[in-house]
Formats: C-alpha cells, sequence, structure tokens
C-alpha cells in the first residue's frame, strides 16, 4: 500500500467523528425540491456543499436551471489516468407524513448506530463519502491520483428538468460543451444499497420502465346494470378483459415482440445469483405472502433483477362506495407498467402494446392508451475494466468482498449518461433496503457511512492505476 494511502486512511479515522457531525449539519438543511417552500433550504444545501469544494480547492460553481441549481466541481486532468464522473443529488423527498417520525426529519438523531433524518441515505449521507475521501486526499497527498468531476442536482426528486437541459447543452453558453466538460471514462453513483447487512455490492445493472394509462369508454352514462347488462358492453369487464389478456398464466407478456430483444442471463451470472443464498421464506414472511410467483423458469432473484414484467399499479371504474349499487360503470381505466431488461425499446413496447389492445378490446367499447413515460434499462458488462478495481476497493473499506447484483428498479439517469456522453456507469451503494428513503424515519448506518468513505479512497487509487494510455 503506497504510503499516502496509508495516512489518507489514518487521516479518515482521525476525523470520522467530524465527518458525522458535517454530515448532521447538511441533514438539518430541509432541500425539499418539489415543494416552493423550501427553496431557500434548497439554495442552502447547494451553497452548503459548494463550500465544501471550494475549501478543497476544487474548481468548482454553481449552475444555474430553470429549477433548481446543479453543483459542479472537478480535480485538476492527471496524466494517462482515467477520469471519474461522480453523480449524485442534494434534494430529498418530502417528509411526509411528519406524525410517522420518531423525531423531527431535519433533526438528524442517533439511534443504534444508525442516523435517522430525510436525506441520510438518498443522497446526502451516500453522496458525501465521496467528497469525504477526497478530503481525505487532498489533506495528506494534496492530490488526487486521477481527475474527479462531481455532478450533483437538486431536482433528482422532482424530475430533474434542470439537469436534463444541462445535458442537452442549454446551460453550455461561452464556455466548454457539456460533452466535454462531462467527459470522463466512467460515472460513480452511490444512491442505491447493498445486498444486505455486511455484504457490499455493485450493481451493474438497473432494469428500464414503460409506463401507461389504459382508458376504456363505453356507453354515454353509468346504467342499470339490471336493465342493461348482457346487452351493452361493460366497459369494467373489458378493461379486465384486455389487462388479463396482456400476460398468461406463466408470467409471460403477450405483447408481440415483446421478447425479442431480452439479453438471457449468461452462465456466470446464474451462478453469481445462486451463491448469494436468497433466502426464499424468510422473503415470503417479511412480505407476509404464502408464496412468490412469476415468470416461469426462473428464481425469485432473476425474476426480480434481470426479467421483465408486467405490474397494474392502479384501477378505477364504477361505484366506490359503501354498500351495493347495481350499475353499469360508463367508463373504467388502468394504470401499469412495465419494467425492461436493458436493450428493450421503450418505443418499441409501447407499438406492440397498441397493437395487442386492439385485438384484446371487445366490441360496444373503444380505449385511450396514454404513453406517460419510459427510460430502457442499463447493463454493464461484468468484464468491464472498472468492475475489479471497484471491487478491490468496497473490500478494503468494507473488509468484505463484494457482490455483483442487478437491481429491479430504474434510474434513468444511468441510460441518459450512457446514450449522451458514451459512459457506464458503477453503482456504488453503501445503504440498506431498509434504509426507508421515502418514508418516515429514513436512516443511514454510521458504520457504513465511514466505510464508504474509506472505500471511496481506495476507489480512486485503485481506478488510477488503469492506464490510459495502455
Amino acid at each position: 500500500m503506497p504510503q499516502s494511502t496509508a495516512e489518507i486512511q489514518n487521516y479518515l479515522d482521525e476525523n470520522a467523528e467530524r465527518f458525522q457531525n458535517e454530515l448532521c449539519d447538511w441533514l438539518r438543511l430541509a432541500s425539499v425540491s418539489t415543494d416552493s417552500k423550501f427553496a431557500g433550504d434548497v439554495r442552502a444545501a447547494a451553497d452548503w456543499l459548494l463550500t465544501r469544494f471550494q475549501n478543497l480547492g476544487f474548481e468548482s460553481q454553481i449552475i444555474e436551471t430553470v429549477g433548481h441549481p446543479i453543483v459542479y466541481a472537478e480535480t485538476p486532468p492527471v496524466a494517462d489516468a482515467p477520469v471519474v464522473l461522480v453523480y449524485g443529488h442534494y434534494d430529498v423527498q418530502p417528509p411526509d407524513p411528519l406524525d410517522l417520525w420518531d423525531a423531527p426529519p431535519f433533526e438528524p438523531t442517533i439511534r443504534n448506530g444508525n442516523v435517522y433524518a430525510r436525506g441520510a441515505t438518498d443522497d446526502k449521507g451516500q453522496l458525501l463519502t465521496h467528497v469525504l475521501s477526497c478530503e481525505g486526499w487532498m489533506k495528506t497527498a494534496g492530490k488526487l491520483p486521477l481527475q474527479i468531476k462531481f455532478l450533483v442536482e437538486g431536482e433528482e426528486e422532482c424530475g430533474s428538468e434542470g439537469l436534463n437541459e444541462f445535458l442537452a447543452g442549454k446551460y453550455d453558453g461561452d464556455g466548454p460543451r457539456v460533452e466535454d466538460r462531462l467527459a470522463a471514462d466512467i460515472c460513480v453513483i452511490s444512491d442505491c444499497s447493498q445486498y444486505g447487512p455486511g455484504q457490499p455490492a455493485i450493481t451493474y445493472g438497473l432494469r428500464g420502465i414503460t409506463y401507461f394509462e389504459l382508458r376504456v369508454n363505453g356507453p354515454n352514462r353509468d346504467l342499470h346494470s339490471g336493465s342493461f347488462g348482457g346487452a351493452v358492453t361493460n366497459p369494467a369487464n373489458a378493461l379486465s378483459k384486455i389487462l388479463s389478456g396482456l400476460i398468461d398464466g406463466d408470467g409471460r407478456i403477450q405483447i408481440p415482440g415483446f421478447y425479442d430483444d431480452v439479453i438471457d442471463l449468461t452462465p456466470r451470472e446464474r451462478k453469481e445469483y445462486e451463491s448469494l443464498n436468497f433466502d426464499e421464506a424468510a422473503y415470503q414472511q417479511d412480505l407476509g405472502v404464502a408464496a412468490t410467483t412469476g415468470e416461469s423458469g426462473y428464481t425469485t432473484l432473476e425474476r426480480r433483477w434481470a426479467r421483465p414484467t408486467f405490474d397494474v399499479n392502479g384501477l378505477w371504474s364504477g361505484y366506490q362506495g359503501e354498500g351495493a349499487k347495481t350499475v353499469l360503470p360508463a367508463k373504467a381505466g388502468a394504470k401499469f407498467s412495465f419494467r425492461l431488461v436493458p436493450n428493450q425499446d421503450p418505443v418499441k413496447i409501447a407499438e406492440g402494446l397498441r397493437q395487442r389492445i386492439t385485438e384484446l378490446c371487445p366490441p360496444g367499447v373503444n380505449f385511450e392508451l396514454v404513453d406517460m413515460h419510459g427510460a430502457p434499462g442499463a447493463l454493464v458488462p461484468l468484464e468491464n475494466p472498472f468492475m475489479e478495481p471497484a471491487a478491490k476497493a468496497i473490500e478494503k473499506g468494507f473488509g468484505t468482498r463484494p457482490v455483483f447484483i442487478r437491481g429491479g428498479g430504474s434510474i434513468p439517469l444511468v441510460g441518459s449518461i450512457k446514450q449522451q456522453l458514451g459512459m457506464d456507469t458503477l453503482l456504488l451503494g453503501w445503504g440498506q433496503d431498509d434504509d426507508n428513503p421515502h418514508s418516515p424515519n429514513e436512516k443511514f448506518s454510521l458504520e457504513d457511512f465511514q466505510k464508504g468513505i474509506k472505500a471511496s479512497a481506495w476507489l480512486w487509487q485503485e481506478i488510477s492505476q488503469i492506464n490510459k494510455s495502455s
């Protein structure tokens, strides 16, 4: 281990208590981006981070957008060493419902080895680990072993309008193009979770999503089901028929071309998942269900992480009040989503869906299909040259080698970074699945916070050893 890295580790240990206090200072700023009454706190959180970068001597600035500002900072280039782009966000979810918090959401509380506050794990605590690891390098070695660029937004929790415009070049002005400013060899995001307590992970794949609302329209008014039932097509019945026709009893989605572009799991991936010793019974008990279901031929982890799905997210039609009302409703509707695996195209799925609904829709009703939003999935090959350096860094920081997992959810920005900037993303999560990131009593393990800082410090060292000129 280089002498400078040993000094960094000592520095991080000696300043651990201060780091925890500074995290709490940042968490006290109620940076709720979706509610205008918190605009002052959102700005204060951006300024807090900018000051941190300035104190480290980084070239840094506030980039004003249509909404909340972006904080950008970078270190000097290092010859022949890779460049890393670190993305994060300083805005947080609304804390409601307040009565379900054990302590005020913006008064950080330490108990059971965790810090409880809104934003603790999503994403202030996780992002700050990378800033503090840079401090360790700057205060001991005087420089970083590679160039790092920080891109931190304030609207992740409300749509990222400003960031999307920034990536599209709207705020370039007379400065460098966004493609040049953000040019890097790999992106690092810590806004996710470990596999479980004591088991860090690298998330190398995410599912995409495409989301729809289906409206089925029948007669021009609600009808008496006795007088008209059997003579007029019931929109609620029609909706049920359509939805059930989108998936079969084996969990296979019945849309033309749906599986054409699905990438099968490799033998290595299936072996990795098998080695995780997933506890199916404990999973069912935690959820309060008697069995798991899904596409035949795949395990629960494979279905959650690496197979596409169809789920109804909401239904409405007819009478919803107390007691009975024999009504044949005039309208019915549903909201539903497809989780897509990498290589599936949301536009192609939408076209096939419309064709399939047309086939299923019975006479006597018509339908409207609203395409609400979509984003492709993302996959970084396990053979990517940045994977093993990241695994070594995490093992040194956490004392345990990470496992390789996929995530069932979606982070649209990962796809945007790949499409617009041409780089893959390492998803290195220090959180846990029970951190309640959008719920009351959000938390972050302080032990994992400190381990994340050390893993991050090692990450810069390990990545710097990938020689770009070779």
